[in-house]
Formats: structure tokens, C-alpha cells, sequence
């Protein structure tokens, strides 16, 4: 089974790079494997992302989310099967995951089943400011972050 870690984010924007922070340490944490490509740097989404993901049986996404009443830290797991569509698109750069991932199935890509595509989201507190260091709410979580979803990963793997 081919799979591909995605860590999403911005470097440049304190807690939204989680994802990609994640993917880096797990990667160096669980090593290479056969069968499984580490991109810990997959800023884009929407259209392009699901461009990235064509080919792949299985995935799994790391990034950072705010929802209403979260507490940073707080860790979530879905797959895609979990996400709803985009309502109302006026046009491509308005596309969430979901419909990003219709729309490539449509236009024929092969992508992973939406059950094999596994996201790992945490809850965030700082993703309006510019930095390379994390809040202090989620770099005090990050070692917890990295036992708890670098375990589940693991065994996916």
C-alpha cells in the first residue's frame, strides 16, 4: 500500500506550522519505510493538495485546526469520510478538502478512498501571527502531540 505523510501549514505563522513540525519529527522518529513518501512541507491545499494525493492508497494529513470552544492542544482525529463539502463555492480558491477531493474524482484522479484518508488535526492558538515559535499553550502540548499521534501513525504504517 503506497503511503504519503502530508504535514500542512505555514512556517512563517506561529502555531499553523504544527503540521509540518509534526511530520518533520515523526519522520525522523519512525524512519523511512517502504511504501510510504514524507513531504513535511505541503503548505498548499484545496485543488493543489488533492493534485499532491493522486496515486496514493492511503494518507495521512498533520495540521493545525481552531474551532469554536477547542482548547489548544486539544488532538483530533477523521478521515475524510468525517468532512462536509463546501456549500455555496463561488469559485476554486473557496474549495475545502472534501470538495476539493469530489472534484478531483470527477476528473478522474485516483485517490485513496475517503476512510483511507487519515487527518490528524491540532486544536491551535496562535494562526494571525507571524513567527517561527510556537505559542506557549501549544509548544507546552507539542512533546504530547508527538507521543499520542506518532503512536497512531505508527501503527497505521
Amino acid at each position: 500500500m503506497r503511503t504519503l505523510v502530508l504535514g500542512l501549514g505555514n512556517p512563517i505563522v506561529q502555531d499553523d506550522a504544527v503540521g509540518i513540525r509534526l511530520a518533520c519529527d515523526l519522520h525522523a522518529r519512525l524512519g523511512d519505510r517502504p511504501g510510504v513518501e514524507w513531504c513535511p512541507d505541503c503548505p498548499s491545499g484545496g485543488l493543489d493538495l488533492v493534485e499532491r494525493l493522486a496515486g496514493y492508497d492511503r494518507v495521512v494529513v498533520l495540521d493545525a485546526i481552531r474551532t469554536r470552544g477547542g482548547r489548544p492542544g486539544d488532538v483530533y482525529r477523521f478521515s475524510a469520510a468525517d468532512l462536509r463539502e463546501t456549500r455555496h463555492l463561488s469559485n476554486v480558491h473557496d474549495a475545502n478538502f472534501a470538495t476539493a477531493l469530489e472534484l478531483g474524482r470527477r476528473l478522474g484522479l485516483a485517490l485513496p478512498r475517503d476512510e483511507e484518508i487519515h487527518v490528524f488535526a491540532v486544536e491551535i492558538q496562535a494562526n494571525e501571527t507571524f513567527g517561527e515559535a510556537l505559542s506557549d499553550s501549544v509548544a507546552a502540548a507539542y512533546p504530547f502531540f508527538v507521543e499520542k499521534i506518532g503512536a497512531a501513525v505508527a501503527e497505521m504504517l
